[in-house]
């Protein structure tokens, strides 16, 4: 119910004629014999936001919940010269087998890449070298292990540069980028309203400058902000000006 809260503050701030609500089933949804909790519900939002991607002209930028949203988003993209820019503490590239938790959040990017239930695995998988991870620093050892077997090129927190980024993306030869944002990418100290806390993060004012960089250099193609979870409306007021500038950023790049 946070992660509804956030999306639901986030929204206040935005122009309603720009604006759509997709509705997102608060019923648990079903596994359906997977070591995906709600699995049913997470295809029923899938298909929701991949429906409203074909009405779509412009770049969208997908916000609110989870990771859980980018099934949709870049699942339904269908380009091949568009590199994913996954901007996350985590790499979200567990599979049902090897998540500890059993949270699809946590499983996003590695059923993208086409390893994952059926159910949720795109017709067209990503390919491993058009995706770049960045500001990343907590692994699980299932995520470590197939890190170290794919191509897929990683910038951590630690090395972090808008130089770092571009060089990154270059490398993958695509002209346009996908930018998935979940906000615990962010240093701590920056913003409250997350339900994951890793120290170590990526400073506001780099992240905003390495996206402007970015998108200065390459065509967006979408774009998804994630993982908004404040614990009081008050809370939310003080995370949402950060918020806002880089929701600002990938706006402008998109022509709105």
């Amino acid at each position: 119910m946070r992660l509804v809260d956030g999306a639901q503050a986030i929204a206040g701030d935005l122009p309603s004629a720009s604006t759509t609500f997709i509705e997102v089933p608060l019923e648990a949804g079903d596994s359906q014999d997977t070591g995906v909790h709600r699995l049913s519900s997470i295809a029923l939002v899938r298909d929701r936001v991949t429906e409203e991607l074909r009405a779509a002209v412009d770049p969208v930028i997908a916000i609110g919940g989870d990771c859980g949203i980018s099934l949709g988003t870049i699942g339904g993209l269908g380009r091949d010269d568009v590199a994913v820019v996954w901007l996350d503490a985590q790499p979200d590239l567990n599979t049902d087998e090897s998540s500890p938790s059993g949270a699809f959040s946590g499983m996003v990017l590695r059923t993208l890449l086409g390893d994952g239930p059926s159910a949720l695995v795109p017709p067209t998988p990503l390919s491993p070298d058009r995706v770049v991870l960045a500001g990343v620093r907590s692994f699980d050892p299932g995520e470590d292990d197939y890190l170290a077997t794919t191509r897929i090129s990683t910038v951590n927190a630690a090395q972090f540069s808008a130089d770092a980024l571009v060089a990154a993306i270059e490398a993958t030869g695509a002209s346009s980028v996908y930018v998935h944002i979940d906000l615990d990418v962010l240093d701590q100290g920056e913003i409250e309203g997350l339900l994951n806390v890793e120290p170590f993060g990526v400073p506001a004012t780099v992240l905003i400058a390495a996206l402007r960089t970015v998108l200065e250099r390459f065509t967006l193609a979408g774009a998804s902000i994630t993982s908004f979870a404040p614990t009081s409306p008050a809370a939310a007021v003080e995370d949402l000006p950060t918020i806002l500038r880089i929701i600002g950023v990938l706006a402008q790049a998109a022509g709105r």
